[in-house]
């Protein structure tokens, strides 16, 4: 099995194991015809042949890839310098322009030096320069990279009110130094290593020393050395390998684009993952309670966020109960309605074909249309869609008499209360499990409902994230967990991490 995470957790320091194993396809020694053979058919590969000092005793083959590196920054720190006939002297032998380079010939603070050839044409692949020395067998790389990138802008999907303006960026540099920038102390250690065989995607363990547990590190080192794939363009593959339960709807690692938020997570004894070429960050271990937690409660009020937190716990049992609720009630249960209510329902259901079931069920099945089309449209026709098929197409089928106006009500209240979840991967779960709760509802009325909720309630309590039980904090066995789980403490008063993470130094406060 391939090793992918070339660090092992020993104490507190994450210590650099023996190289990965090379590529088999790129052995051999360092030489530029080498290169040239690998990178052929690439017409981004650009390729310099110059004289050391302009004397012609010693040759060297600058090599890059077109678009990855800043022409200007190479020309002006790398090719300039090596041209200049008063850094030549009476140098004759590639060791001693090497050794002359090494020692400030070149006007670039990173270099490396290379004497394989899978790991230089790995630097080249994201944005190094290489000087190669044929004869030596050796290549010094420059990390000179294009600064064509995006620039840093404001989240879109998690809106800050009193936080950070910033958001990640599809550059891993960028996103390291905005962390870097809340946690401003060499104790926010960075992991580095490569994911996927085609695409070499490079990423970053983040963890502040001291702070996080050494098993979740140990547990995390091993299931990203598990992972043996072509490309890791996309998170999907990252989160099935490192999740305890893949197969359960429910997310088992929290996603972030805002750095202020990740830099929260570390600093409570948690694991960062960033990976290049993805504007999110990832945060493990976690439980179901911070998927409802937004970052700017930390800058209310600890009044109103308890107040906001319950609206949203309130929202994730109408988000998930309502329906099925409504649909037991008036197939089965009747007599739980008021009388003046069931009235108005009977009226209502009088002049609509199809039954109770299959209006909530077609109601839903509209609503998840709406909201899809809503997201894969741009912007502006994506808003018209939504505004047309939640406006003027459920006002025509209550006037059609196709639906009752009570079931596009309930449906209406789920949906909204949908919307109100902090995490956009929490809430389809919940319409998951809301469509298998009404399922059950109108197979078994109340008693199918709450069979299934059952069933979800224990499979809720057997899911794990990296050693912690995922319905933490009230099941850590410690008092007052619900009142951990509901009220916001005032910040003075939070002296302590909390104990399911298991970190070395809990105390956050004197």
């Amino acid at each position: 099995m391939r090793e992918i995470l070339p660090y092992m957790y020993t104490d507190t320091v994450f210590y650099p194991r023996p190289r990965p194993p090379k590529d088999p396809e790129y052995r051999g020694p360092v030489s530029h015809f080498a290169l040239k053979k690998i990178f052929a058919s690439c017409s981004d590969y650009e390729t310099r042949t110059l004289d050391f000092g302009l004397a012609g005793q010693v040759t060297v083959q600058a090599v890059w890839l077109d678009g990855l590196v800043s022409g200007r920054d190479a020309a002006e720190e790398v090719l300039r310098p090596l041209t200049d006939r008063l850094r030549a002297g009476n140098l004759s032998g590639e060791d001693e322009v090497i050794a002359r380079i090494l020692s400030g010939g070149v006007y670039r603070g990173s270099v490396h030096r290379r004497s394989d050839m899978d790991l230089l044409v790995a630097d080249l692949c994201h944005g190094h320069m290489a000087l190669v020395f044929d004869q030596s067998a050796l290549a010094l790389s420059f990390e000179i990279r294009a600064a064509e990138v995006r620039p840093v802008g404001e989240p879109t999907l998690e809106k800050s009110l009193k936080g950070g303006k910033d958001a990640f960026t599809e550059t891993l540099r960028v996103n390291t130094a905005l962390v870097r920038r809340r946690i401003a102390s060499p104790r926010l250690k960075l992991a580095e290593s490569t994911l996927g065989r085609r695409s070499n995607t490079r990423l970053s363990v983040l963890f502040v020393e001291g702070l996080v547990s050494p098993d979740t590190l140990r547990e995390l080192a091993q299931r990203l050395d598990r992972i043996d794939t072509d490309a890791l363009l996309s998170l999907g593959v990252l989160e099935e390998a490192l999740a305890d339960s893949p197969r359960s709807p429910f997310p088992q690692l929290l996603h972030t684009e805002r750095p202020d938020r990740f830099a929260m997570y570390l600093l409570q004894g948690r694991v960062g993952i960033l990976v290049d070429g993805l504007p999110v960050g990832l945060v493990l271990p976690v439980t179901l309670s911070e998927f409802m937690k937004v970052t700017d409660d930390a800058g209310s009020h600890f009044l109103v966020s308890t107040s906001l937190g319950l609206i949203r716990y309130l929202a994730l049992l109408l988000a998930l109960l309502l329906p099925a609720f409504y649909t037991a009630v008036a197939m089965y249960h009747q007599e739980m309605i008021p009388t003046r209510l069931l009235l108005s329902i009977i009226e209502a259901e009088q002049d609509v074909p199809f039954s109770t079931a299959l209006e909530v069920l077609g109601m839903l099945g509209a609503f998840c249309l709406v909201q899809e089309a809503g997201l894969r449209l741009p912007s502006p026709i994506g808003d018209t869609v939504s505004i047309i098929g939640a406006l003027i197409v459920g006002q025509a089928a209550v006037e059609a008499r196709i639906v009752s106006p009570i079931a596009i009500i309930v449906v209406a209240f789920s949906a909204i209360a949908c919307y109100a979840l902090p995490s956009q991967d929490l809430a389809a779960a919940i319409r998951l499990w809301r469509l298998v709760l009404l399922i059950g509802a109108i197979l078994g009325g109340l008693y199918g409902m709450t069979l299934l909720l059952c069933l979800l309630l224990l499979h809720l309590a057997g899911l794990n994230s990296f050693g912690i039980s995922y319905t933490a904090p009230l099941s850590d066995g410690l008092r007052g967990n619900l009142r951990r789980l509901l009220l916001q403490p005032p910040a003075s008063a939070v002296k302590f991490r909390d104990a399911h993470l298991r970190t070395p130094d809990r105390r956050r406060q004197a």
